[in-house]
């Protein structure tokens, strides 16, 4: 029996790990992945968790398989950079129950710091990979993947994009052969003692190196007859060869070519691809950034010498779409321009027919801001302020990965850098053992924190540096959707959990200065920030507030701004709240925006901006 579901590409993932078997997930929040955890996580029976980071999530997923669960492990594609010891790890050494990676790509880097294709993981560390190309494919790769795994005693590694991570499409959901309710005791399982196996000593990584190889040659015998892989047969001309979002695409633009579609990308099935090439008069790879396929594809010895296409025609840099494709194909002759809807290619001048080009209204931009009511907008303004006010000795803001990362952009501009997660600190230290004149604050949110800035506050300790880390502490992970941290007190699940202290963790580490501040107290940040640049000692600011969009209570205040005493400066307008607007020369908060946060009445030098109760609030 099956029902119908309408899923996002990570629901489906979620719920395929869930009727796979999966009893174990974990993970580090970050787009386009988030979703997967979280919805795997809503079903009964299963521990999930996010972990401090997406090293400790493998590490955890790792040791959950070898004792014999299925078990998953979800991170964004730079998260995956940071699970790369263990990753690379766990291929020599195995599992037991089935353990699959999945690595959310973010083609286009619609949320990240920079794009990557993580298929090159799969290739470098010898592991399937397997890449759906719609909802449905989700959830039956994941089921799939756990099995593979198993069956190859290695994990799997399951890569999406943004596209397919957050597009919907109908799913046919089997019913789950056996109950896992709170009221169902789990199967006991024991973790079975192979140090030959598990333990990567120098003389059994050698023999795992060669077991690897083994298991690698026995994969590409797989990949040779799964269905996975698939030949499309339609007409001889022309010949794709695609797979993920990048096979939906080639699809809609050559509908009437023959189609390899790649559900199992690596290890590449050589025979199949030969095949199909020598049925074909011309070859198109489709895929999205690196040319993985490709270089693959042209080193195969017997490949039939025919026309052959892929990156020189089809951009390796940014997201693919139906458009790009269309207008690739169609600009190198691949297609012809009347064979092309409008909608596809519309500004191409040659184009036969009557159909209209498709008029794509321009829109305005729409730079990101901080919410109105955030907690991070008085510090990046008194940050601005001492940059302003430090001149030639010029004070440098090291930032980090988070929503206070627009801190960056105007006007407030209070930041200087921001690489990587954790790396503020790190860079904070590097900037003053250079020598270099400029005082120093490192700003990192409290999950980044603990995600990989604890050790770079270790490095402040030890190395005898002088930093100032101001600790942004809106008790969660607020980029991603709101996700706890280990010190928000709550699980992924919202059950109770354990909480760190970030004052108690600071001065454990060493550091004895460290003071807690409101996040909205303009005066006390600048105070603090101001007395730990000046002092020769480490110090740790942590600035406190909740979330606003976290806060659902009511909001009995709201800032109101007196025309009379309005001089039109605009330094209201530095705070780069969306809750003030400029009107007739002067300034207006739009109330239903506003939520009383002070921080406008701090600034406004002419007392101008008055904090009153909001009509119909309670008392």
């Amino acid at each position: 029996m099956t029902t119908r579901h309408l899923l996002l590409g990570n629901e489906a993932l979620g719920l395929g790990a869930y009727v796979g078997g999966a009893t174990v997930g974990t993970g580090y929040p970050g787009t386009p992945s988030t979703e997967i955890l979280e919805c795997f996580a809503r079903n009964p029976g299963v521990y999930a968790e996010w972990s401090p980071n997406e090293k400790v999530a493998l590490e955890v997923g790792l040791g959950a398989a070898q004792a014999g669960a299925r078990t998953i492990v979800t991170m964004k594609h730079v998260g995956l950079n940071v699970a790369a010891d263990p990753f690379f790890a766990a291929a020599y050494v195995g599992v037991k129950g089935g353990l699959v990676v999945v690595s959310a790509d973010d083609p286009g880097m619609h949320s990240s710091q920079g794009e990557q294709d993580n298929r090159n993981y799969a290739k470098f560390a010898k592991v399937p990979l397997l890449e759906p190309s719609d909802s449905q494919e989700c959830l039956d790769m994941m089921r799939l993947a756990l099995e593979l795994s198993e069956q190859f005693d290695i994990p799997v590694l399951l890569r999406t994009t943004g596209r397919i991570s957050h597009s919907k499409s109908l799913v046919e959901v089997p019913e789950t052969t056996s109950p896992r309710g709170s009221d169902v005791t789990p199967p006991r399982l024991s973790f079975t003692r192979r140090p030959e196996k598990y333990v990567m000593l120098p003389g059994y990584a050698r023999q795992r190196r060669v077991s690897l190889e083994e298991r690698l040659v026995r994969l590409r015998e797989y990949a040779e007859s799964t269905p996975l892989n698939r030949v499309e047969w339609g007409n001889s001309h022309l010949g794709i060869i695609s797979g993920s979002i990048a096979y939906q695409y080639a699809r809609e633009v050559f509908p009437q070519a023959s189609h390899l579609k790649l559900g199992m990308s690596y290890p590449l099935p050589a025979r199949l691809v030969l095949d199909f090439a020598r049925h074909v008069d011309r070859l198109v790879i489709v895929e999205e950034l690196d040319p993985f396929l490709e270089e693959q594809i042209r080193a195969l010895p017997g490949l039939p010498a025919i026309p052959f296409h892929g990156k020189g025609v089809f951009p390796s840099i940014g997201e693919l779409s139906s458009e790009v494709v269309a207008r690739a194909a169609v600009a190198h002759g691949l297609i012809a321009a009347d064979s092309v809807s409008a909608a596809l290619c519309p500004e191409d001048p040659g184009r036969g027919g009557t159909t209209p080009p498709l008029q794509v209204p321009t829109l305005p931009p729409r730079p990101p801001l901080l919410c109105p009511g955030c907690g991070h907008r008085a510090t990046f303004y008194v940050l601005r302020q001492l940059m302003r006010a430090a001149k030639d000795e010029g004070l440098v803001v090291t930032g980090d990965i988070g929503c206070y990362t627009l801190g960056a952009l105007r006007p407030l501009q209070a930041m200087d850098t921001c690489t990587c997660m954790g790396a503020s600190i790190g860079q904070a230290i590097g900037i003053e053992k250079a020598g270099a004149v400029n005082k120093v604050v490192a700003v990192i949110g409290d999950s980044t924190f603990y995600h990989s800035g604890i050790t770079g506050l270790v490095d402040v300790v030890t190395s005898g540096a002088a930093s100032t880390v101001v600790i942004l502490d809106n008790s969660t992970t607020a980029m991603t959707g709101g996700n706890p941290n280990p010190g928000t007190g709550t699980g992924i699940a919202g059950r109770p959990a354990r909480r760190i202290e970030l004052e108690t963790l600071c001065r454990g580490l060493g550091i004895q200065d460290v003071q807690v501040v409101d996040a909205y107290n303009i005066g006390e940040i600048d105070a603090n920030v101001t007395r730990a640049l000046a002092s020769p000692e480490p110090s740790v600011i942590i600035v406190r507030a909740p979330c606003a969009l976290q806060h659902r209570g009511p909001r009995p205040l709201v800032s109101r701004v007196e025309p009379e005493r309005c001089t039109g400066c605009w330094t209201c307008l530095m705070t780069a709240c969306p809750a003030i607007v400029r009107e007739g020369g002067k300034a207006v908060i739009l109330e239903e925006r506003c939520t009383g946060c002070r921080v406008c009445n701090q600034v406004c030098t002419e007392e101008a901006i008055l904090l009153l109760e909001r009509e119909g609030a309670k008392p």
